[in-house]
C-alpha cells in the first residue's frame, strides 16, 4: 500500500508528534508514504470564499493525481475539507470550470481520480484490525480509553462516508485491538468546542470541559484521538484549568505503544 500523506497545517507546527507516530506505526505495518509539496487543505476560506477553499483542496487533490496516488490525512478536518471539494467540484459544472482555470495556470488538473481517507479508516479497512491485533505485542490490557472521534469524520455522513454517524465502532475497535478497553461515554460525539472558540471562547471552553468532565465520570484514563484540534483544544483547555484532568493520546501512539515501538519514536 502506498499513499500521499497530507498532514494539514496542524500537525507539523503544534503536533508533531502526531506525525511521528503515525510514520512510525505505518512504516511498521508496511504502508509506504509519499510527501508531495501539498497546501492548505482550505478550510480557513471555507466561510470566507467558497472558491478560494476548493482551488486550494483541489490543487491537493491534483498534486495527488499526478503522483498516482490516493491521498491519506491523520487530520479530520483535513479530511472533511477535501471531502467536501470533491463533493462540491461534482456538483458545480461552474465551479469545477473555475477551478479548472486555476489550476491549469500551474499545469495541473483535477479529474476525480484521486481518493481521500482518513487514517483510521485505512487502518481498520485495508491493514484491517485482524492484521493490527496479529502486530500487538504489548498490549494495553487494563487501559481504560475514550474514543474522541471528531465532527469532520463523521458528519454529514453521505460526504464523509467513514462510518454511521450516529452509532459508529470503527475507533473503538481499532482501540479493542491495542488490548485497552473502549469505555462507553455519553458526549463521545460531540464536539470538542475548537471551532467555536474564536468566537465565543467561553462556550467553547464549556463544551470541552464537559466533555473532559464526561470522560472521566466514565471510568477513562485516556482520551484518545484521531484529530490535531481535538487534541489541541482538550490540552489548551486542560493546561488552563486547575480541575481533574484526563491524559490525551493519539490513536497512533496508542497503537504504537502496544506494537512495542519505542515511545521516543511515536513522540512520546
Amino acid at each position: 500500500m502506498k499513499y500521499a500523506l497530507f498532514l494539514g497545517c496542524k500537525i507539523p507546527s503544534q503536533l508533531p508528534s502526531y506525525e511521528a507516530s503515525t510514520r512510525a506505526v505505518l512504516a511498521h505495518l508496511g504502508v509506504t508514504l509519499v510527501d508531495l509539496q501539498f497546501d492548505c487543505c482550505g478550510y480557513p476560506a471555507r466561510n470566507v470564499s467558497r472558491e478560494a477553499f476548493v482551488v486550494s483542496a483541489a490543487r491537493n487533490l491534483a498534486l495527488a493525481e499526478r503522483a498516482g496516488l490516493d491521498l491519506l490525512t491523520p487530520c479530520s478536518c483535513c479530511f472533511g475539507s477535501l471531502r467536501h471539494a470533491i463533493r462540491f467540484l461534482g456538483e458545480d459544472a461552474e465551479l469545477r470550470a473555475r477551478v479548472a482555470q486555476a489550476l491549469a495556470a500551474e499545469g495541473l488538473a483535477w479529474t476525480g481520480k484521486a481518493e481521500v481517507e482518513h487514517l483510521l479508516a485505512l487502518l481498520s479497512r485495508e491493514v484491517g484490525v485482524d492484521a493490527l491485533v496479529a502486530a500487538v505485542h504489548a498490549p494495553r490490557s487494563g487501559l481504560r480509553v475514550a474514543a474522541q472521534y471528531g465532527c469532520h469524520t463523521l458528519r454529514p455522513g453521505d460526504v464523509a462516508q467513514f462510518d454511521n454517524p450516529m452509532a459508529p465502532t470503527l475507533f473503538e475497535k481499532l482501540i479493542r485491538a491495542t488490548g485497552a478497553t473502549a469505555v462507553d461515554w455519553p458526549r463521545r460525539l460531540d464536539c470538542c468546542g475548537d471551532p467555536l472558540h474564536a468566537a465565543n471562547a467561553p462556550l467553547s471552553g464549556s463544551m470541552t470541559r464537559a466533555k473532559i468532565a464526561d470522560a472521566l465520570e466514565s471510568g477513562a484514563e485516556v482520551l484518545c484521538t484521531a484529530c490535531p484540534h481535538c487534541q489541541l483544544r482538550v490540552d489548551a483547555v486542560q493546561a488552563e484549568s486547575s480541575g481533574p484532568a484526563i491524559r490525551t493520546m493519539q490513536y497512533t501512539q496508542l497503537l504504537g505503544l502496544a506494537m512495542g515501538l519505542p515511545p521516543r519514536s511515536l513522540g512520546l
